[in-house]
């Protein structure tokens, strides 16, 4: 059954989000924490994301095709204020994994762990200085980036990676986003 409304809606979400984040980039306000103006667009999309989700469930490939199923997972990525949409919004998504872009499940599952300071599988999310935030196994991140589409890692690039055990000061690094996350709720 698809769902056209849904489509042409959730890809105007995501614009938006998109364009006024370019607004703001292009302005110099998106460094120094979460900008409200972005924090509102986020949340306005997550809640209207939730309500299309209660009428026609997870918006698959199948249901709103490929470009709105992208729209969806990057208002649920952008969710960042809300640990617990984007905690199942993930679950759906390992439902559906057949009706999805694999690669979508594989940024959300790394940037759920490392919202909650625990290494990520997939290598997808960096730090504040640009380096890939700690992974679970190094010797198997390749293999489990093949496993959803993602280019492989050099082996230069892996080894740059620092360990689990480094997260604590990785995270301290950061006072102000240790406070937002303990305050959203993330840790």
């Amino acid at each position: 059954m698809n769902h056209l409304p849904f489509e042409k809606e959730l890809i105007e979400m995501a614009d938006k989000d998109l364009s006024i984040r370019e607004k703001l980039l292009l302005a110099g306000e998106l460094s120094g924490g979460y900008h409200p103006e972005m924090e509102k667009i986020h949340r306005a999309n997550a809640q209207r994301l939730r309500e299309i989700i209660a009428e026609i469930g997870y918006p698959t490939i199948s249901k709103v095709g490929e470009e709105a199923n992208d729209a969806a997972w990057l208002i649920i990525q952008h969710a960042i204020g809300e640990p617990e949409f984007m905690k199942t919004s993930y679950a759906m998504m390992e439902k559906h994994c057949n009706d999805i872009n694999p690669i979508h499940k594989a940024y959300l599952y790394d940037r759920i762990q490392v919202f909650q300071g625990k290494p990520q599988k997939y290598g997808t999310q960096l730090t504040s200085e640009g380096i890939i935030y700690p992974v679970e196994n190094k010797e198997k991140l390749n293999t489990e980036r093949e496993k959803v589409n993602l280019r492989v890692l050099s082996e230069s690039d892996i080894n740059k990676i620092p360990g689990a055990e480094d997260i604590p000061e990785i995270d301290s690094k950061d006072a102000e986003y240790t406070a937002w996350r303990k305050k959203t709720g993330w840790i």
